[in-house]
């Protein structure tokens, strides 16, 4: 998906680069020169095809806790937590204890959604030029490395409303405390918020990069001629 756009937009440029100029004469064009137009909708069709074909995935029930690409584990902290309630017969609430950490990605992921959107457009000719003739995760590495901070920031105060939202905050407050509880162990206080948002950020990415590879490798994801003339170049 970001590929995708990345590509459209070397063509974007065109008017303003000779080298651009030239990449354009050499797309299999059956249809005359790309105009404008052209370029804003192959864009359009990008994001579009992109976010519903992966990133919605994400906030579908289950989208987390059944996608093993990106499901939340427990970080080391909490699995002597969850080792610990299961041995005194306490498994059913260590299992919802887990799936609340993905409904909670899940209920983010969708309000989050257009921020995330949003924060791919800032790419310059020579940034899209190389991911467009790089490695087949080049746009999903670029776009972690430039939007990974302003996306940690927005999402966590999303995340820790979604706690709320799907009863994550109460139920991890009551395995907490009876683990706190019991004899011989050390209580804990993990930032459940920080870690459920740093594992949003990161399936966002996984599911991304999933995409990036699929309309790399297949000419049969590229669904429209725009995208088929555009990424034509890497083949």
């Amino acid at each position: 998906m970001i590929k995708r756009i990345f590509a459209l937009l070397i063509i974007f440029n065109l008017t303003a680069c000779a080298e651009l100029q030239q990449v354009v004469n050499s797309l299999p064009q059956s249809d005359g020169v790309l105009s404008n137009t052209d370029i804003a909708t192959g864009l359009r069709q990008a994001l579009d095809l992109g976010i519903d074909k992966q990133v919605s995935k994400l906030t579908q029930k289950d989208g987390f806790f059944k996608n093993e690409l990106v499901k939340i584990l427990l970080p080391e902290e909490l699995q002597k937590v969850d080792n610990a309630l299961r041995k005194i017969g306490l498994s059913s609430l260590a299992d919802d204890g887990l799936k609340v950490l993905n409904r909670a990605a899940e209920d983010a992921v969708k309000e989050a959604t257009p921020i995330f959107v949003n924060a791919v457009k800032d790419i310059t000719f020579n940034d899209a030029k190389n991911i467009l003739l790089g490695e087949d995760n080049a746009a999903t590495s670029y776009l972690t490395t430039k939007t990974q901070t302003e996306l940690y920031n927005k999402f966590k105060p999303v995340i820790n409303n979604s706690f709320s939202k799907v009863g994550a905050d109460q139920i991890w407050a009551n395995l907490i405390t009876r683990y706190n509880n019991l004899p011989l162990t050390n209580n804990v206080n993990p930032d459940l918020t920080d870690y459920v948002t740093g594992e949003a950020l990161k399936s966002v990415y996984t599911m991304i990069a999933v995409e990036e590879k699929e309309i790399r490798d297949k000419v049969s994801s590229r669904t429209t001629d725009l995208l088929k003339k555009v990424f034509a170049l890497q083949d």
